[in-house]
């Protein structure tokens, strides 16, 4: 299978997805103003990432299983926003998520009842970021997934680990499962790196170490609405067993972790 080329014709049926889309979450906005942040919210962000993965054209393929310890912290690789709709469509549970996307219209209020956890990156606020990342953990029965490379990819290689984001480990023994992302074309079928980069991956060229850089920087919408134009793809997720991580510090574990999905990773990539 080859991408499709894109044409007028596929922009046009794009134009009519994109529109349908979006109003779909609109109208699913409105629902959520009756529903309270919580087990319930997150339960039916499962519900509706199915419909708007539908719309897109993006399908999954799950291996492994989720475990059933909580709390649980899984660890995952980051190529697009593709991730955050597949997980929560096909695991469930929700988020850690950067700052910044909070203040999306209407996508940040969403996510924030979808309960999605905002934390701020930034060195100056990483012991705010820790404490709003073990209150979450304290407090729910649902798994949280957080994407600690701190950006989405080109999908060449998995970046190195934040070893910040794993102090809240270290500290309470939190169980944490390792989350192997890879993209397919619809009948899955393997992408090369450059067509990775230009179509389906969605990054900042400034912050890749290696690989190819992508000819065009879209926003999320515009990357949405092109994986529409495309008919889009499918995300293979590979759930891999819980690791001994007795007795490592932060560095040692995000090493340890970075490992066992950059292996697996760069072995079916």
């Amino acid at each position: 299978m080859k991408i499709r080329k894109q044409n007028i014709f596929n922009t046009l049926w794009a134009v009519v997805k994109f529109t349908f889309a979006w109003t779909y979450v609109v109208l699913n906005a409105l629902v959520l103003c009756f529903i309270p942040r919580g087990k319930f919210s997150v339960k039916y962000m499962k519900f509706f990432m199915r419909q708007f993965n539908w719309f897109m054209g993006v399908n999954y393929k799950l291996k492994g299983k989720l475990s059933t310890k909580r709390p649980l912290l899984c660890v995952c690789n980051h190529i697009s926003v593709f991730e955050i709709s597949t997980m929560a469509a096909v695991l469930g549970g929700s988020f850690f998520a950067k700052k910044d996307i909070e203040s999306w219209p209407l996508i940040g209020w969403m996510a924030k009842k979808f309960g999605v956890v905002f934390i701020d990156r930034r060195p100056s606020h990483a012991v705010e970021a820790l404490n709003a990342i073990k209150k979450e953990l304290d407090t729910v029965d649902y798994p949280l997934f957080i994407f600690p490379e701190g950006t989405s990819t080109n999908g060449a290689y998995v970046k190195q680990f934040k070893s910040s984001m794993f102090d809240v480990i270290e500290k309470t023994g939190v169980s944490v499962q390792p989350v192997v992302v890879h993209y397919r074309l619809r009948d899955g079928t393997k992408i090369n790196d450059e067509d990775l980069a230009n179509h389906f991956a969605y990054f900042d060229n400034k912050k890749m170490d290696c690989g190819p850089y992508c000819k065009i920087e879209r926003s999320a919408f515009s990357q949405v609405f092109h994986i529409m134009m495309l008919g889009g793809f499918m995300v293979e997720i590979d759930v891999l067993p819980i690791p001994d991580l007795t007795g490592m510090d932060r560095k040692q574990m995000a090493e340890n972790l970075h490992k066992i999905i950059s292996d697996e990773y760069m072995k079916n990539k």
